[in-house]
């Protein structure tokens, strides 16, 4: 029975963008200069053996407000495809809600996307008893860029100061 536990486990690892002690990686908006990210955004963890096989992995979280804009709430998420123990790579990606449920249709809407460099993440999950949830040594903040979309009242502005320049140059 042990055998057969053993060849379902799973990898794990801590997503996290802040771990005190280890790094601190918030996420921006616009610049790393730029407000952090919170209310209206969202974040999911994309893992797999290789860089070229990221998949997402657990569910889309949102970002926290206030003082702790920029950074997620701390869980265990289990990368299926990568054992217990084995390295794994990691990509944190980040969206605009308003420009789709999950990273992948906001980047098709051309809306507000970024992510992280992908790190090479030993797994938790090994041993009797099985070790913590690796957390994402390495990981450095980035900015969610794009999909700036102009307010109707600026395009309406623009189309009446168009109009007025055409009316102008009839006269």
């Amino acid at each position: 029975m042990l055998v057969a536990v053993g060849a379902f486990a799973q990898g794990q690892v801590n997503f996290a963008n802040r771990v005190v002690g280890s790094y601190d990686a918030p996420v921006f908006v616009d610049s790393l200069a730029g407000v952090r990210a919170g209310a209206g955004y969202m974040a999911q963890l994309y893992a797999g053996a290789t860089a070229g096989a990221l998949t997402a992995v657990g569910s889309p979280v949102p970002f926290r407000t206030g003082a702790a804009a920029g950074y997620v709430t701390s869980s265990t998420v289990v990368i299926p495809s990568v054992a217990p123990g084995a390295v794994a790579q990691i990509q944190m990606r980040a969206w605009a809600t308003s420009a789709g449920a999950t990273y992948e249709a906001a980047l098709a809407a051309s809306g507000g996307t970024g992510q992280s460099a992908i790190l090479a993440i030993t797994t938790g999950g090994a041993g009797n008893p099985p070790s913590l949830p690796a957390n994402l040594d390495g990981l450095a903040s980035f900015a969610i860029v794009g999909g700036t979309v102009p307010e109707p009242s600026l395009l309406a502005l623009g189309a009446l100061g168009g109009l007025a320049l055409l009316i102008r140059r009839r006269k």
